[in-house]
């Protein structure tokens, strides 16, 4: 079963909207990638993209289970990352997002 669909079978009530901002060095590093990944293997939509102050804007919907791990992929980073903080807030998802994404140049949301 692709994304889409697993998305699409997941009751809107059981689904959660996580937002982040990641602070420290997470640009050229792999960051978003690392991101992206953790996030398709968890069946998540969502996206992540740089921003101009130096940070990666993540985010992120799906079950509370899946969310959590992906907090914590977010949180560790890939080897090269120096995460230094993590701003997070949880709210109910919003729905519109079909697949996880990796946002090129910053962006200033969906």
């Amino acid at each position: 079963m692709d994304q889409a669909k697993r998305l699409e079978n997941q009751p809107q009530e059981r689904r959660e909207r996580l937002e982040a901002t990641v602070h420290g060095r997470v640009q050229g590093v792999g960051f978003r990638e690392h991101v992206a990944r953790a996030a398709q293997s968890l069946g998540l939509a969502g996206w992540v993209a740089n921003r101009t102050d130096g940070a990666v804007s993540v985010v992120a919907e799906g079950d509370r289970a899946s969310l959590d791990v992906f907090e914590n992929a977010v949180r560790q980073g890939p080897p090269a990352a120096s995460v230094l903080r993590v701003e997070v807030q949880r709210r109910p998802a919003r729905g519109g997002l079909t697949s996880f994404q990796v946002r090129h140049g910053a962006h200033p949301g969906d």
